[in-house]
């Protein structure tokens, strides 16, 4: 018997195995031959990515790692692990990588295999940032001054499902100052960010983050009110392996340009991006990307004593947007006097000034096709101010995606009053359709307390606050979970407070879908596959 006939019986033999396996598995009272649904099963593995929190010597912040417990097959099996380690810092085109920044957390129960007894293995180990040993409780850790790390790292097992981690930065002086917070991000390749600007009195950094060995190539594009912006730089970035690069966006342009559209794409890998915005008078504060949609774009969040908002958006496919603009109060959605439809040309920036929208109310920005079956894609985000004069603050809020079925955000001060300093925690749920029901946990505290839950029915077309809901008992840092239970499409965003000699100093996170789960298709015998 020659040599291809053996491969012949070896192959059939393999497909008969694998075959009869999924005739094993197939469910009870199912067709074994007929098509197999696709199970949600909790993801093993989630990596997030944290850029260098600040350039102040005087910047303290604040980490604080969260997963929510499992419930509804949204844990994962297996004791696992989560934290972060250190990036190297690098300029653009060059670096080292700090080998010790290996994905030690990726090792889990399995031990560290360079531990061989003699500290090789304890130095990576002592460098892990706010590692999680259970869900439902978060982690804190806290530094000072400009000299810390970007961060990446990875969750395994049942942390890995929801994995989140917050990183609120407080600077009290100098360019920038104020409360800076952003959610650690998952890398990717793409990313829009309306709201960025090389103006004279911005310093707007765009921090790439590399979580993984190879290197990645990244370009980025700056679009105006005129369209493309001439830059002399941005293009071919090369972010070395398990590396930083912080990029200053006033010198990619040729002359300042206050409204601009940030478009980063990596051509070569995936990084991890977010934007610094710095400002002279405003104070600084982080900026994430906004989600692209062709159908309703949601901003939730913008605080109720907002002075002044900007709205900044861009349509970057291959025709206009005519959009209709809504605020969704806390009775109904309202049309902003004199901004009912916005009109968005192709590769183009537009920004409008919407002043003191919310008027004392908690609302959310809705921002949909102005006639029915418009599907230009668009992207936005918003410019908050809080305060007047030389006390006001800037934050931003982003269009975000949905809550499918969860999303958390962690880091809210559980003893944080009125009379004592730290960051207060509110949350923002709007339907911006239909009506909806959604459970809220606050999650036990970092130093003790036990978690509360809290059920509530939203309107459509409406936005709801959330204030005061914290553990009982609680200590240390929280997190606030929010869970759909049934309705319509739900968006979220939560926002921490604290004031600084006379300084309402702010910051938004918004709550897209932690994406806790992945659907898995179930395996079904096909012999045809044996007939030539």
């Amino acid at each position: 018997m020659n040599r291809t006939v053996y491969s012949l019986i070896g192959v059939v033999t393999a497909l008969a195995a694998v075959t009869g396996l999924a005739s094993l598995t197939a469910p009870s009272g199912e067709s074994a031959t007929g098509p197999a649904a696709a199970t949600r099963l909790p993801v093993e593995r989630s990596t997030l990515v944290c850029p260098q929190p600040t350039s102040s010597e005087i910047g303290e912040t604040t980490y604080t790692a969260f997963t929510p417990k499992g419930g509804a097959g949204r844990e994962a099996a297996g004791k696992g692990s989560a934290a972060l380690l250190p990036a190297a810092s690098t300029l653009e085109g060059g670096g080292q990588r700090n080998a010790d920044n290996a994905d030690n957390a990726d090792k889990g129960d399995k031990g560290d295999k360079n531990d061989k007894g003699d500290g090789s293995g304890k130095k990576a180990e002592s460098e892990q940032v706010v590692p999680l040993s259970e869900p439902g409780r978060p982690v804190t850790a806290d530094t000072d001054g400009s000299g810390s790390p970007a961060l990446t790292g990875s969750a395994t097992g049942r942390l890995a499902p929801g994995w989140t981690v917050q990183q609120t930065t407080l600077v009290t002086a100098g360019v920038g100052r104020g409360l800076l917070g952003t959610s650690c991000t998952e890398p990717d390749t793409e990313f829009w960010f309306p709201g960025v600007s090389t103006a004279e009195t911005r310093s707007d950094y765009i921090h790439l983050v590399n979580p993984d060995d190879t290197p990645a190539v990244v370009d980025l594009e700056l679009y105006g009110e005129d369209g493309s912006v001439r830059t002399d730089s941005g293009q071919g970035i090369n972010v070395p392996g398990r590396a930083t690069i912080p990029v200053l966006l006033s010198t990619l342009s040729t002359e300042p340009v206050t409204d601009v559209v940030l478009h980063v794409v990596a051509r070569a890998g995936r990084i991890g991006a977010q934007v610094q915005a710095l400002d002279e008078k405003l104070g600084g504060d982080w900026l994430t990307a906004s989600a692209v949609s062709r159908g309703t774009l949601v901003l939730p969040g913008v605080p109720a004593d907002a002075t002044g908002v900007r709205l900044i958006a861009f349509a970057p496919g291959d025709a206009d947007a005519d959009l209709k603009v809504r605020l969704a109060t806390p009775t109904g959605s309202i049309t902003p006097a004199g901004q009912e439809n916005l009109h968005v040309k192709r590769g183009m920036t537009v920004a409008v000034d919407l002043g003191d929208l919310t008027r004392g109310e908690a609302g959310s920005l809705l921002l949909g096709p102005a006639e029915e079956g418009g599907d230009a894609p668009v992207v936005a985000a918003l410019q908050v101010l809080r305060g007047k004069g030389g006390d006001r603050e800037m934050g931003f809020v982003p269009a975000t995606g949905p809550v499918r079925e969860r999303a958390s955000a962690a880091g809210g001060d559980a003893a944080a009053t009125d009379d004592k300093k730290g960051e207060a925690a509110a949350l923002s749920l709007v339907a911006p359709e239909k009506g909806a029901k959604v459970r809220v946990t606050a999650s036990a505290g970092s130093d003790g307390g036990e978690p509360v839950s809290k059920t509530y029915t939203l309107k459509g077309g409406t936005t709801t606050a959330v204030d005061g809901l914290r553990p009982q008992g609680g200590k240390g840092r929280y997190a606030l979970t929010v869970e759909k239970l049934s309705g319509g499409p739900v968006h979220a965003a939560r926002t921490l407070t604290r004031t600084e000699d006379g300084v309402p100093m702010f910051t938004v996170q918004t709550l897209p879908d932690d994406r806790s789960t992945v659907a898995v298709p179930e395996a079904e015998q096909d012999l045809s596959v044996l007939v030539d």
